[in-house]
Order: structure tokens, then C-alpha cells, then sequence
């Protein structure tokens, strides 16, 4: 979007203030908000403001900040951001926004823009010799079904022709603007279809359905057939299938198969470890109140499930952290006088760099000089499950070792992270 400035201080007026009824609608804009959120009216009072002039003015937005006790930079920022407000004189009769985007655009919109350079001024935003006019092109005004259309004021013109907007613009012109009935410029109602409904066309065919309802109930009433039928009852089908004869108690042997197929077809409920164990407690603790027994006299001895694959799976899984005793553990050191910052290696934070000083790992030659059984110890304690290898600790640590973050730099491209 483009800067959008205030217009010059030749044009701008030297004040502003809310007249006649402008002062009450300000006012009840304000009254709209609570205490202390009062400055959220800015906008409305913008608008209100620019209805009263035409255009928003500098004097207008002093004049608004001044009644929201607000910095006037912020409402500066508010006029200037929204295209919404006209920061520059336009028509006094009228402004006209030609809607461009592209449903418009296919009906004619280009065209329409063209009466309005021809008959106001060539270029957007410059009023006529007279002042009278003035017009812009705008993005959608909400009325695709009836493009091309243009707004005028807070009223829409719709479904135009090159020559309806040229008799449109001469009535504003001659301030006869009020005379013209805003909305639809043809024969069409609202959005309907240009050439009128093509469905329902008739009284006939759109109350059919109500009708024959009607005739329907009306013909139930007269056989007495509504009051025979129990409400209950009265969504039931009448059939001569067995399952609806309500004298029959069981199922018929027609369905029979079916429902022994679907009960089939139903998987056994999955086995639960937990929900055994919980459910044996509550029948052990029910055996023992109904001897007389309490709970605590003796240990419980309920059935406890045998374990699921699931858990088995994750007991698997779990592997034994490596003992500190494993002759796989990399050598430790006493701590040095200088110690180098380990994190400096992928992978390594203040917490992992303190577990290895635990383990007597203080400088980079000693991670550099890991082996391979020594990386899957360290690995394992720290529970890393291969991080150790995937970030490449030891190729890191010996470019620390070696020369420090310049050289870390020139072997991996980058900055230690």
C-alpha cells in the first residue's frame, strides 16, 4: 500500500468541530464503550467527521484525539492506515468508488471508469473544475451478482451501463443526487436473475406441497383416522412382516442368522491389565465385607493379569541405564583450572553439561577422543537413543579442540548453536 499523507496546508482548514446533530451521534459513539475504553470510538468519530466535511481533515483529527484524550499520533496512524477515509478534498456533490475487482471488471467496470474520466477528471481523486465530483477506483463493495456497480456516499448503483452512470453522475451533479433510487438500475429485484425466476414461477407450483399436505391431514381428520392412531404409534410402518407383529416375542427366524452373524462379527473386547487388576481388588474387597472381614485383616491376594504385549513391548523397550562401574565409561578428570565450554557442541545444555562434569568430562579433547564403545555408553547414561552420533559430538569436539570456534566455523559452515 502506498504512503498516504495529509493534504496540504493550503487546503487544510484552520478548524473543526461537530455540528448539529453530529455533536449528539458523537457523543452516543463515545457512550458506547465503557469507562477507560473510550478511545476505541476513533474510528466512528473519523467517519462521523468525514460525513460532515467530505474529507477527513488535520484539523478534524486534532479535533478527535482531543475528544478522546488520545495522542494525536495515534489517531494520525488510524486516518492514514484505512482507505477508508479521504485525506484530500473530493467532489462536494458527490465521490464516486467504481468497484474493479474482477466480477465487475469482466461486466464493464473499465468502462464505467471511463465515463467518470471523461466526465470528472481523468485521474483518480481530482475533483471536477467545479469541485462538484470527484471518483476512485476500490476493491469489492459486496455486490457481485449485480456488477458492475459503484458507491456513492453509503448508498450502492448497481447493475450499470456506460450511459445509466453518465445520467447518474449529471444528477449529482445538479444536486438532484436524492432523486435517483439507489440499488439495482434495471428491471431485476434485489440480486434476482436478470431475466427474472426461472424456477417456482408460479403460486400454483410453489404452494403445491403445502396444499397437498393440507389435503392429506384434512383427509385423515374426516375418516378418523388421526384419533385411531396413538402419537406413539403413529410413525410405526403397518406391514406383514413377521418382526412387526407385536404377538410374535422373539425375533423371527428370518433374522435369526442375520443377528447371530452380526453378533459374530463383533471382536471380543480388548484384554485390559489394568481394568483386571482393578476390577479382582473391587470383587475381593466385596467377598470380604460380606464374610465380615475387613479389608485390612489380611493381604490382599486378588488375580492379577498377565502382562499385555503392549507392556511387554515397553518393558523391552525400556532399556537398563549403563552402569557407572561399565568399563565402556569414557575416563574422567579432575576438574581443570580452565574448562572448556562444552556448550558449545550441538546438543549439549547447561543440564547435560553438568551431567558430564559429573562424570569427569571437562574439556573437548576428551570427547574428541571417544570410541565407539565409549559414544554408546555416554549415550545410553544420558538416554540420547543415538543423538550422540547423529549431531557428531566427537568430529565437533575436535574442531573445538583444534582452534576454537574459527575453526569450527570453517569445518561446519556456521556458528556453534
Amino acid at each position: 500500500m502506498s504512503v498516504r499523507r495529509l493534504a496540504e496546508p493550503a487546503v487544510q482548514p484552520a478548524t473543526f468541530a461537530f455540528a448539529g446533530e453530529m455533536v449528539g451521534e458523537a457523543q452516543r459513539w463515545i457512550a458506547k464503550y465503557p469507562e477507560g475504553r473510550q478511545q476505541s470510538a476513533v474510528i466512528p468519530l473519523l467517519m462521523l467527521a468525514q460525513e460532515q466535511e467530505g474529507w477527513v481533515t488535520k484539523a478534524a483529527i486534532e479535533h478527535v484525539a482531543g475528544m478522546l484524550d488520545m495522542p494525536l499520533i495515534r489517531v494520525l496512524e488510524v486516518a492514514t492506515f484505512y482507505t477508508q477515509f479521504q485525506l484530500k478534498p473530493v467532489g462536494r456533490q458527490a465521490h464516486i468508488q467504481v468497484c474493479g475487482t474482477t466480477p465487475c471488471m469482466i461486466m464493464g467496470a473499465e468502462k464505467l471508469m471511463d465515463v467518470c474520466r471523461s466526465k470528472i477528471h481523468h485521474d483518480q481523486f481530482h475533483p471536477n473544475a467545479e469541485g462538484t465530483l470527484s471518483w476512485e477506483e476500490v476493491e469489492c463493495l459486496g455486490a457481485c451478482v449485480n456488477a458492475p456497480m459503484v458507491m456513492i456516499f453509503k448508498d450502492t448503483y448497481e447493475d450499470l451501463t456506460p450511459e445509466r452512470l453518465a445520467e447518474i453522475i449529471d444528477a449529482f451533479e445538479t444536486g438532484k443526487g436524492d432523486t435517483v433510487i439507489p440499488g439495482p438500475q434495471t428491471a431485476r429485484s434485489v440480486s434476482a436473475p436478470i431475466g427474472g425466476l426461472t424456477s417456482l414461477t408460479e403460486e400454483k407450483a410453489v404452494l403445491k406441497a403445502t396444499r397437498d399436505r393440507e389435503a392429506r391431514e384434512a383427509a385423515m381428520a374426516d375418516a378418523g383416522e388421526a384419533a385411531s392412531v396413538p402419537p406413539s404409534k403413529s410413525a410405526k410402518p403397518k406391514t406383514d412382516a413377521p418382526e412387526t407383529n407385536p404377538a410374535i416375542k422373539t425375533p423371527s427366524p428370518e433374522k435369526a442368522s442375520q443377528n447371530g452373524e452380526k453378533a459374530a462379527s463383533v471382536g471380543a473386547p480388548v484384554h485390559s491389565a489394568a481394568a483386571a487388576n482393578k476390577a479382582a481388588e473391587a470383587v475381593e474387597k466385596v467377598e470380604k465385607q460380606r464374610s465380615g472381614r475387613a479389608p485390612h485383616d489380611e493381604p490382599v491376594t486378588a488375580f492379577k493379569a498377565p502382562e499385555t504385549r503392549q507392556g511387554a513391548a515397553r518393558a523391552k523397550a525400556q532399556v537398563a541405564r549403563p552402569s557407572l562401574g561399565d568399563r565402556n565409561r569414557p575416563a574422567g578428570i579432575e576438574k581443570p583450572a580452565v574448562v572448556d565450554d562444552l556448550k558449545l557442541i550441538s546438543g549439549v545444555g547447561p543440564k547435560i553439561e553438568g551431567i558430564l562434569h559429573s562424570l569427569g568430562i571437562y574439556t573437548f579433547a576428551q570427547v574428541a577422543a571417544w570410541k565407539t564403545a565409549e559414544r554408546e555408553w555416554v549415550d545410553g547414561y544420558l538416554n540420547f537413543k543415538g543423538r550422540i552420533e547423529r549431531d557428531d559430538w566427537v568430529k565437533q569436539a575436535k574442531a573445538l579442540a583444534k582452534g576454537g570456534v574459527a575453526e569450527y566455523i570453517r569445518v561446519f559452515g556456521k556458528k556453534p548453536v
